[in-house]
């Protein structure tokens, strides 16, 4: 059975400690406020304001019909684990339920996929902050930025995980109000209604014009849903930050079933946008990518730059908690045996240093490599985890299947989320995530089959491991067996 973290408020313990003993566990330290903006926040990447140009070219306003599908399957997904979480809320989340439900190999291998997966996104996303920063300030080079980036934000996860959740409050907030300001000002200048806008290039005509709805085919959307599909990951983090509130469940809760509003808000309401806002073959999406195409079709002044200052947000709040997620679930392998110990021990603060800072050492290697070795070291790194939201929802969906039965055998009344239409959904789930992973197999355009075959290369080399370690501890169980005999005949 899966351990439970130990979970402690802050300021309780000895009287006058201040804080709970050294070694503790974690501390309920993230306040109802920094659950609701994780989660709201967790669904908005800087993919969606980067990546999205390229789906609408290969797609056309098609795109939108990738979203709406990779969208109703993260819903689908983000409710069975919100059922899971729910009835036991855990930092491993869906790692720790996997260990539970399908065996402690199936815990070991996603828990360090994911591990792995944003240890690599800290790179990518420090990168990225770098370059916009040294063009704001270029007398500090792009690496001095990364390091000063990658530091603060150590720095604040190892302080507290309520300065983790503050932080992220404020980086989530930006980001919501300026996708809540851009839905609204352009939805106003596609209906006419916003002065200064050309009328013959903003308008739901765009939606069937310039060669229809679908201009390339039905089959642009499977390849816009191999584009789209890794931007939505991010969307779980609720869970795993909800095992260090003061109610878990009511978080889990929460943020569960308000995921199907948010996703439709801010991706396809942004999207819809965009595709309303100017033809999808209009060269500026192309070069200066779709939001910011966007905002100068509306007159706004320095759009560019704006939209850079979001952009920079993202990549800060992806930083932020891309390290604090990493480290959490090194946490829970850590408290099952599956990583070294000293990942679960915590500070007096609740913290655990050792993770975080195993994490960031990790995340540092990788963004020299991307100075290093860009078109090689790197480019396999990214390569390799590019699948990895796929495994992780495939293993949620099996782990569901499971865990229903074993939460009604044993705890009924903790089941207050309860996945659709169960078991069909979930069967349903499945097929769409194997049939996307067999596409991507087939898709050398957009590089789809390199990123599958070294993520299943990664991943079979990790479940290797886990077989290996497991072995020695089999041994040594059925070697004890016939000891422990002796004793109680004796």
């Amino acid at each position: 059975m899966t351990s439970q973290p130990t979970l402690t408020k802050a300021g309780d313990g000895p009287e006058g400690s201040g804080g709970p003993p050294q070694g503790s566990g974690l501390q309920a330290g993230l306040k109802n406020r920094h659950l609701s903006m994780i989660a709201i926040g967790g669904v908005i990447g800087a993919g969606l304001f980067v990546g999205s140009s390229t789906g609408i070219a290969t797609a056309g306003p098609g795109i939108l019909l990738s979203y709406a599908l990779v969208g109703t399957l993260v819903v689908l997904v983000m409710r069975m684990l919100g059922e899971m979480s729910a009835a036991n809320p855990t930092s491993g989340s869906f790692s720790a339920h996997a260990d539970r439900a399908l065996g402690p190999w199936a815990g070991f291998t996603i828990g360090w996929l994911y591990w792995f997966f944003w240890v690599v996104v800290l790179a990518v996303e420090a990168t990225a902050g770098a370059a916009i920063l040294e063009g704001w300030i270029p007398a500090v080079p792009q690496w001095g930025w990364a390091l000063i980036v990658m530091v603060v934000l150590t720095a604040t996860n190892l302080a507290s995980v309520g300065s983790y959740g503050e932080f992220e409050f404020w980086f989530a907030g930006i980001k919501v109000v300026a996708i809540a300001a851009f839905i609204v000002v352009g939805g106003l200048a596609v209906f006419g209604v916003l002065p200064g806008v050309d009328s013959d290039q903003a308008g739901l005509s765009n939606l069937t014009g310039h060669g229809g709805f679908l201009p390339n085919g039905a089959g642009a959307i499977l390849t816009g849903i191999l584009l789209v599909v890794f931007s939505f990951m991010g969307s779980e983090i609720a869970t795993l930050a909800a095992g260090e509130s003061e109610d878990p469940q009511r978080a889990v809760t929460k943020a569960t079933n308000s995921i199907i509003w948010r996703i439709g808000v801010f991706y396809l309401g942004s999207i819809l946008v965009v595709v309303c806002l100017l033809p999808w073959d209009s060269e500026a999406i192309a070069e200066d990518g779709s939001y910011v195409a966007a905002l100068d079709s509306l007159g706004i002044a320095h759009a560019g730059q704006i939209m850079n200052f979001i952009v920079l947000t993202s990549v800060l709040s992806c930083l932020n908690s891309g390290l604090y997620t990493a480290s959490r679930m090194a946490f829970s392998l850590g408290e099952r045996g599956d990583a070294p110990k000293a990942f679960a021990r915590t500070s007096h603060r609740g913290v655990p240093r050792a993770a975080i800072l195993v994490s960031v050492v990790f995340g540092f290697v990788a963004v020299f490599f991307n100075y290093k070795f860009p078109d090689s070291v790197f480019l396999f790194l990214v390569n390799s985890s590019g699948a990895v939201a796929l495994f992780v929802w495939l293993v949620i969906c099996f782990s569901q299947l499971r865990m229903r039965k074993i939460i009604q055998a044993e705890a009924p009344e903790k089941l207050v989320v309860r996945m659709w239409l169960y078991p069909y959904l979930t069967w349903l789930s499945i097929a769409f995530i194997v049939f996307v992973l067999i596409y991507m197999l087939t898709d050398t355009e957009h590089d789809g089959r390199s990123t599958m075959l070294l993520t299943m290369l990664v991943a079979a080399v990790v479940l290797a491991i886990s077989l290996v370690r497991r072995r020695p501890a089999g041994r040594r169980a059925t070697a004890a067996a016939p000891e422990r005999d002796e004793v109680g005949v004796g």
